[in-house]
Order: structure tokens, then C-alpha cells, then sequence
């Protein structure tokens, strides 16, 4: 059940937005072993113009970027898991987008069990029942 806040440094485009989507419910599902039917993504697009690294605009770099973090329950998923995840992810993106600049950035947050869940029940309850 996992969430993935999406930025993307790029004009908004329904293609581009699909395309993302469907990658990264194909990485959650495969690496991290995330069920795709509770799986949320929320994209947002940033112009390039207002994506700034070092104090430079993307669009004078000539460069895109993204930002993603995704939240999981804790102690679901191995150290490893994530670093391969964070990779692959990384790696599809510059693919997707090219030209990607290094400091994009993916955040892979373990979140308590007790603390977070949909459908207005918990994790841990979930666990539990």
C-alpha cells in the first residue's frame, strides 16, 4: 500500500505521465514486492525554469531532474531491496527523461506500522486482524 509522491522537472504531458506510472508500479511491484492494486501515485510537473541545482535553472543546463519519495511500512522490505530499488528507479528515469542531472534525488521512507494505513485502518491493525 505503498504512496510515491512524484516531481518532475518537464512539461506535463498525459504520455509522460502514463509512461512514469507504469514504471514505477512495475519496480514497486517487482523489487519491493508492493501489491500494483493498492499502489498511489501522485505526479506533479515543475517547469525546468524553476528547478534550480547549484543556482542554475535546469533549463540553462539543459538537464531534467526528478524527485520521488514512496512510503512503506517498516521492516517490510530489505536494506537491499532499496538500494536496488533506488538504482533501477534511477535509472529508468534517465531513460524516461534523459539527460538527468545527478542530484535527483529518490527517498524511500519506512514508516511505523501504527502510524500509517488507508482505508481508515492502520498497518499494524491490519496485521493484527
Amino acid at each position: 500500500m505503498p504512496i510515491l509522491n512524484v516531481k518532475i522537472a518537464a512539461e506535463k504531458s498525459p504520455e509522460l505521465t502514463a509512461q512514469i506510472a507504469a514504471t514505477l508500479i512495475e519496480l514497486t511491484s517487482r523489487i519491493l514486492k508492493k501489491k500494483p492494486e493498492v499502489t498511489a501515485i501522485a505526479i506533479d510537473y515543475v517547469s525546468p525554469d524553476s528547478w534550480i541545482i547549484a543556482g542554475v535553472p535546469l533549463s540553462q543546463q539543459g538537464k531534467s531532474s526528478f524527485y520521488f519519495d514512496i512510503k512503506i511500512t517498516d521492516e517490510t522490505n530489505t536494506k537491499s531491496e532499496k538500494e536496488q530499488y533506488i538504482r533501477e528507479a534511477f535509472s529508468e528515469f534517465a531513460r524516461i527523461l534523459g539527460n538527468v542531472h545527478e542530484e535527483s534525488y529518490i527517498y524511500v521512507q519506512d514508516v511505523r506500522a501504527a502510524a500509517y494505513g488507508y482505508g481508515g485502518l492502520t498497518q499494524e491493525f491490519r496485521y493484527q486482524h
